[in-house]
């Protein structure tokens, strides 16, 4: 008959190993989100320091839902999501579809490749702000010359063209990661698989939808999931390159939770905008983790 002592030891062992991590995990990220839904519920004006902190229930949830300027920025970070995530994937696809074929200098263009990813976003985004310049700008400059425009546009003066303009500096900046994690996905698929695929007959078409889209499933699921958390808290790009203007036409549910907090003080409805961001970024992972995750039948 065996002794359990020695299952229970390293049980007891492994709880030691892990209990460091989970310790600075409670302390790193779970306390700054529970402190948030604390003062979500409380009323925290710091410009009024002597109204203390008053429990005021969810009537900070109930003015942000009555506030048209925070449907705003939910509608500009959806838009800002859905549009650069899908274009970085159809790019990123090519990018690495591109990169991962033999040809002579393949190196230094998989180096060059990833330059804009090596920019820090602040560094890109007055990149592109210089760029924008309806005076001085490049793009302006590039379009007088093709004939696509008559006359310099202010891209950064109107809704529309400064939504597109952070658009294409965030897809600009960010194609490159996803062609990378792509690539990697690439490399981990069989040669014989494709082999046999055109052995069968398969066009190179029929074998990408067929044998490699399916089999990088979960690579693009991984792709897709980091780059809709990274783009649904946009931030930098915004601060630098428009301010949320013109208006409120650029204005991020991350860049209206800075304002509320560090600009207007109100640590309570700050709070509450951090928790419905955390919210919205929960329930968007859960929804790529059910769907794209699902084994197919």
């Amino acid at each position: 008959m065996t002794s359990p002592r020695p299952e229970i030891d390293e049980r007891r062992l492994g709880i030691c190993m892990v209990a460091p991590a989970v310790i600075i995990v409670a302390v790193v990220a779970l306390a700054p989100i529970l402190e948030a839904v604390r003062l979500s519920l409380h009323r925290v004006q710091l410009q009024f320091p002597d109204l203390g902190q008053p429990f005021v229930g969810l009537d900070n949830y109930a003015a942000l839902a009555r506030e048209p300027r925070v449907w705003s920025a939910l509608h500009t970070t959806f838009t800002f999501t859905l549009v650069t995530v899908s274009l970085e994937l159809v790019l990123g696809t090519g990018l690495a579809l591109l990169l991962h074929r033999a040809f002579f200098g393949r190196g230094l263009v998989r180096a060059a490749a990833l330059v804009p990813w090596a920019f820090t976003t602040v560094v890109a985004a007055l990149l592109w702000k210089f760029m924008y310049d309806a005076d001085y700008g490049i793009v302006n400059a590039l379009l007088l010359r093709a004939h696509v425009v008559a006359e310099p546009v202010a891209w950064l003066a109107t809704p529309r063209s400064a939504l597109l303009s952070l658009i294409v500096a965030d897809v600009w900046k960010t194609t490159p990661f996803m062609a990378l994690l792509i690539l990697a996905g690439l490399q981990s698929i069989p040669a014989d698989v494709l082999e046999a695929a055109r052995i069968d007959g398969a066009s190179p078409l029929t074998a990408f939808f067929r044998v490699t889209l399916p089999l990088l499933r979960p690579t693009l699921l991984v792709a897709l999931l980091f780059r809709t958390l990274d783009a649904f808290r946009v931030f930098d790009m915004v601060f630098v390159l428009t301010r949320g203007g013109p208006g409120n036409a650029t204005e991020s549910i991350s860049y209206l939770t800075y304002l509320t907090l560090f600009r207007q003080f109100d640590f309570g409805m700050g709070s509450a905008l951090a928790v419905v961001t955390f919210a919205c970024v929960l329930l968007v992972s859960f929804m790529f983790i059910r769907v794209l995750g699902a084994r197919p039948s």
